[in-house]
């Protein structure tokens, strides 16, 4: 394992209980790095601080619930410190559905997670980036929005909603030394998987020519660096983790 620097940093992890949040906040962790794990089920929350150490912190917050962010974020300044990295990570995948047959508040629900609670995130955290002139921030999207997946409108539209806010914001703060990224990783085995069909996760898989399913260590190889200064230039990028299914 390359060894990244992120001594000195603070990093805020949402969906860090578990899956890509999780294996990112362990790798933070090795790296120097302080970590706030924000999540949802407090019970998963305790489980990940007890694993990952005395590097490690949570707050039990909802991603679409911006009040709460706010206050996750102020107390993680004060008791903890700067906050200089983000890696938004929470999101869902929905019910498969086709678009005409498919439930509204369903579609809503990914909308509001997986898009605008994105937004909510990154809204929180940039003034005091700005303020210090200094942050890296990962967002992470999916093949599916570069491409779309049959039976999930609602999941292929929220991330392909990412790539397009992560480009302009992105360009918004280049000047602060604030660099936005997006991933987008092909299918991994997490809790995402949960409520989709065996014929569409077979479906996803037949779409990878490495032949596998993406392991969470190796999208956390990726983002410890797009969040370390060695990464001074690029931003408002985005980088293919597909195992060869989306080259572009």
């Amino acid at each position: 394992m390359n060894q990244i620097d992120l001594n000195g940093q603070v990093a805020v992890v949402t969906g860090g209980a578990q899956g890509f949040g999780l294996a990112s906040a362990k790798r933070f962790i090795t790296s120097g790095a302080k970590v706030s794990l924000w999540d949802r089920d407090a019970d998963a929350l305790n489980r990940a601080v007890e694993l990952l150490g005395p590097g490690a912190s949570s707050q039990v917050v909802d991603i679409t619930d911006y009040a709460g962010l706010e206050a996750a974020h102020a107390a993680v300044e004060r008791d903890v410190g700067p906050v200089s990295i983000l890696l938004n990570s929470a999101g869902i995948a929905g019910r498969n559905a086709p678009l005409d047959e498919m439930d509204i508040e369903e579609w809503r629900k990914v909308i509001e997670i997986n898009l605008n609670g994105t937004f909510y995130v990154n809204r929180v955290v940039i003034p005091s980036m700005k303020a210090r002139n200094y942050g890296r921030i990962v967002n992470i999207s999916s093949v599916a929005g570069k491409e779309g997946n049959p039976n999930a409108s609602h999941y292929a539209a929220s991330k392909a909603g990412v790539i397009g806010m992560v480009k302009a914001l992105g360009k918004e703060v280049a000047k602060y030394d604030i660099a936005v990224n997006a991933i987008t990783p092909a299918v991994a085995n997490t809790r995402i998987l949960e409520g989709l069909t065996k014929e569409f996760i077979d479906y996803m898989l037949s779409r990878i020519p490495r032949g596998r399913f993406l392991e969470v260590d190796e999208l956390a190889n990726m983002v410890a660096w797009l969040v370390s200064r060695e990464n001074s230039f690029t931003t408002a990028s985005v980088f293919d983790l597909s195992g060869g299914r989306t080259t572009y």
